[in-house]
């Protein structure tokens, strides 16, 4: 009979029992840190999501209220990236799968 006690027991602490990675969504979640990390990442990946003659031509990236400010070397690339914003931001938050940037500011 004890036998079972501690298998029901075992059963239930199994039972609360997270992934790491659960557990540090979280967290991430508990102190509001997810949209910074994404952030973090998008300017990390952004040769990789508008390519590298894009990156090329790009000096400066950095967030304000989740705006992206895209600082250019090439004027008639800023030209042309200000004629498809719309489809830069659905292009950025597609490739971080979250809503991270709502406008893209070209300096």
């Amino acid at each position: 009979m004890r036998y079972y006690k501690k298998k029901e027991e075992i059963a239930k602490r199994k039972a609360d029992v997270q992934t790491i990675g659960d557990s540090i969504k979280g967290l991430l979640k508990a102190y509001r840190l997810q949209g910074k990390l994404n952030e973090v990442d998008l300017v990390q990946r952004w040769e990789e999501i508008m390519g590298k003659p894009i990156a090329l031509k790009t000096k400066e990236l950095y967030f304000k209220d989740q705006k992206l400010f895209v600082r250019l070397t090439s004027a008639p690339l800023k030209h042309e990236l200000n004629m498809s914003k719309s489809k830069v931001v659905e292009l950025l938050n597609r490739a971080m799968g979250d809503e991270v940037v709502k406008e893209v500011v070209f300096l």
